[in-house]
């Protein structure tokens, strides 16, 4: 019986947890981590792994290092962040009405791998640094050009007709210049999101909103998202335009389509696009994504998704409810326990590669927040903190050896009740 299948029957013989589900959903407001979702809904993938999302192309991610001219350059960094959403929000389901929960991270969860491809060697990194409330932080570095993006995220829900999903955060870009010393830098905000299909079990994703990506060299995107019955009147569109920051008139460029399909770039306004103003175009029918690697489960740290959800995530596969809620229940138990010690020893658990930014004002946040919205302190207060990739932390845990069969053994009894 394939996944499908099981899924199916488990769903069937689970109405009843289902409308359990709906009711408990109808008056939430708040953090996803608290949502307890129906055995047979979830994922066998957690939350850390969604960062790698933002790189299956990495020539596309790594272009805008090649380009000269800012406008350009900004026009290349708006095309990788559209070809990142289909990615991001429907690669998992590609049947509407499959969308699955996914498993909510526990804190110092890590999720290390690198993408390999004609744009060379692109890294990442992505951790839980914090758990109440929850957030996950990211660091994605190609090699050869230096291009390199870093975030956190946090999501907030609530519920209206079906779960509406703030998600809080943003991310930085850095380009390396061809023509000056100083990176250019591209500070990126999220997308709302919301829940279809709930009502008939059938859930999937739909963007809404705007996002917005401005940059150090004076240009803004602005994308703005819909569903059906607005624009194309069809699922998962958008309209983007890029123009000079503060002049949202002046478009330099325009893109429209559908994020999970086609999309087209022309120049200038879109009440001029033709033939002659077409720049480029994107079907991710007609592109092959790179696959990410990762180091063999067995050779993994306790603490890396994988490794740590195998269990669960088999169990998930096999469609054992059972033993999918005995599995959790183990490592939530083992990390209760573990704050707790920490509590009574006066300590913190220690973030491996990302630290709280403390120095007042980050940098970021205060030359290119104001143009977009975000305040200086970057939502700190809801995720736990500022979040930045600390290089001296990492370059350390890459010293570090490998840890032995009775060290990896110890830890997962410790932090995960393995």
């Amino acid at each position: 019986m394939d996944s499908a299948q099981q899924n199916s029957n488990a769903a069937a013989g689970g109405g009843s947890s289902w409308g359990a589900f709906l009711k408990s959903i109808a008056s939430f407001n708040g953090d996803l981590a608290s949502l307890t979702a129906p055995p047979f809904i979830l994922s066998g993938t957690s939350l850390t792994e969604f960062s790698s999302y933002w790189c299956e192309h990495p020539p596309v991610f790594a272009a805008p290092a090649k380009e000269s001219d800012p406008a350009k350059r900004a026009l290349l960094v708006l095309k990788w962040f559209l070809t990142t959403l289909k990615q991001q929000y429907a690669s998992r389901s590609e049947q509407y009405g499959n969308e699955k929960k996914p498993l909510n991270p526990f804190l110092g969860e890590l999720f290390l791998g690198k993408w390999e491809d004609e744009a060379g060697v692109t890294e990442l990194i992505s951790e839980q640094v914090s758990h109440h409330p929850p957030a996950t932080a990211y660091n994605i570095t190609n090699l050869p050009t230096g291009v390199r993006l870093e975030g956190y995220n946090a999501q907030k829900a609530s519920f209206s007709k079906t779960i509406n999903i703030k998600q809080i955060g943003h991310a930085v870009l850095t380009v390396p210049s061809s023509t000056s010393d100083q990176p250019d830098t591209f500070l990126i905000t999220l997308p709302s999101l919301h829940i279809e299909g709930l009502i008939f079990g059938s859930p999937f994703i739909e963007l809404d909103g705007a996002s917005y990506i401005t940059s150090s060299t004076g240009y803004t995107a602005k994308i703005d998202y819909s569903g059906k019955g607005w624009l194309s009147g069809k699922k998962n569109s958008f309209v983007a335009s890029l123009y000079p920051t503060g002049k949202e008139k002046e478009v330099l460029y325009n893109v429209s389509g559908q994020w999970t399909k086609s999309f087209e770039i022309h120049s200038g306004a879109a009440k001029h696009n033709s033939k002659s103003t077409l720049v480029d175009s994107w079907d991710p029918e007609k592109q092959q994504h790179t696959p990410l690697t990762v180091a063999p489960i067995e050779k993994q740290h306790p603490l890396e998704s994988r490794r740590a959800w195998s269990k669960v995530a088999n169990a998930i596969l096999k469609g054992d409810l059972e033993a999918v809620g005995q599995e959790k229940s183990r490592i939530e138990v083992a990390q209760r326990e573990a704050r707790a010690r920490e509590k009574v020893e006066g300590r913190m658990w220690q973030r491996r590669y990302f630290s709280v930014y403390t120095d007042a004002p980050d940098r970021v946040l205060t030359q290119l927040g104001p143009a977009i919205g975000l305040a200086e302190h970057g939502d700190a207060d809801k995720t736990g903190g500022l979040w930045r990739f600390d290089a001296t932390k990492a370059e350390k845990e890459r010293g570090q050896p490998q840890l032995s069969d009775e060290e990896a053994s110890k830890i997962a009894k410790e932090l995960l009740g393995q």
